[in-house]
């Protein structure tokens, strides 16, 4: 029996360009292709939906093989949603009976996306009588994001869905897509050259060079990895799966556990135990060897140093594990060499974390007063 999820290999080469690639996707949340333009990221997920054919290729959904040396399933038995970059409306025909142009003939009673289920998910319902004329960028995607669940898949691919629109509309439509990913539990193939989207819906990330797969796994994993351009770069950041414990209306504080510690930042009421994601950059991150005094930082958290390295003329990247173990989430912290050897650091030390800044996902990051 195969393991759940997306299972993919693709070896050979289209026109010159080589492919060499390997991908495993969870069987929910989102798996983001990620890497500049022109690494194989479309031609992968063309590969996946039965539109681009390699000799030499393999693709599962679970137990279900849609490809391997001895059969080839063609795109329209593949029960997969394919949304665009562009979103290629019929413009002949409203949002309503485009909405229903992709689903099953006959009752939609107990289908795993109704059409008002879909319609109330991507706020449909004022534009349902509208011509795709009529809408905007954003709201084309939206209503291309509603036909594609209308069609009843079991794995929705999207092509660089915002790359066509630009940054209001991007703006607009990403709440929908957060919406999309807490909702929604099968699983969804993202390709992007965008980290913010990344950042922002991606639960895996495989990232892709030129037609090979450099690195996959957890978000967490690859964003907090030294080895990676990621936690190399100026703006280096993880992002944290985060819990909603409690609220301050006094001062307007929101309380989030996290594994292996606790975050404060303002913002709005949120509902107990609902899930939030956090952005924390290593740039707003220092050490502290012992407790520091009293301080207008208010998330100061225990951590254990797990690995270091030098990134740039005196500069270092350290790896933090939250919890006085360091078996919790991951924290990145950008140093100058000097404080580094100043305070006597080093890999396996106790440490607090004085952490400035932290971002709901979808906010922009607060300073602590």
């Amino acid at each position: 029996m195969s393991a759940p999820g997306l299972h993919a290999r693709f070896h050979g080469r289209i026109g010159d360009f080589p492919l060499h690639a390997a991908i495993d996707a969870p069987a929910s949340g989102v798996t983001a292709l990620f890497g500049p333009s022109g690494c194989g990221k479309t031609t992968v997920l063309r590969c996946i939906a039965g539109l681009g054919r390699m000799a030499d290729g393999f693709c599962a959904l679970g137990d279900e093989v849609w490809q391997d040396k001895s059969r080839f399933l063609p795109t329209h038995r593949r029960p997969i949603g394919y949304v665009f970059q562009e979103a290629s409306l019929f413009p002949h025909l409203s949002v309503r009976r485009n909405l229903l142009y992709g689903a099953p003939a006959g009752s939609m009673v107990g289908a795993a996306f109704g059409y008002d289920e879909v319609v109330e998910l991507f706020g449909l319902g004022p534009l349902l009588e509208r011509s795709p004329r009529n809408l905007s960028g954003g709201e084309r995607q939206r209503v291309a994001l509603g036909r594609a669940l209308l069609s009843q898949p079991n794995l929705l691919l999207m092509d660089e869905p915002l790359s066509a629109l630009d940054a209001t509309a991007k703006e607009e439509i990403l709440p929908y897509l957060e919406r999309l990913h807490a909702r929604v539990s099968l699983p969804v193939v993202y390709v992007t050259h965008d980290m913010r989207e990344v950042e922002r819906l991606a639960d895996h990330l495989v990232l892709m060079e030129t037609g090979r797969v450099a690195a996959a796994g957890p978000l967490a994993d690859l964003l907090s990895d030294p080895a990676l351009p990621f936690a190399r770069a100026r703006e280096a950041a993880v992002m944290l799966d985060a819990v909603v414990r409690a609220h301050d209306p006094h001062y307007g504080l929101l309380e989030l556990d996290v594994n292996g510690g606790r975050f404060l930042t303002p913002a709005p009421a949120g509902v107990v135990g609902e899930h939030r994601r956090l952005k924390v950059t290593a740039s707003d991150v220092s050490l502290a060897r012992n407790p520091p005094g009293p301080s207008s930082i208010v998330n100061i958290l225990r951590a254990r140093i797990l690995h270091a390295t030098e990134t740039g003329p005196a500069e270092m990247i350290v790896v933090l594990g939250l919890g006085e173990a360091g078996a919790g989430a991951r924290l990145l912290s950008r140093l100058t060499l000097r404080s580094w050897e100043t305070l006597g650091l080093a890999e396996g030390m106790p440490v607090y974390a004085q952490v400035k800044s932290v971002a709901l996902a979808r906010n922009r990051a607060v300073r602590e007063a």
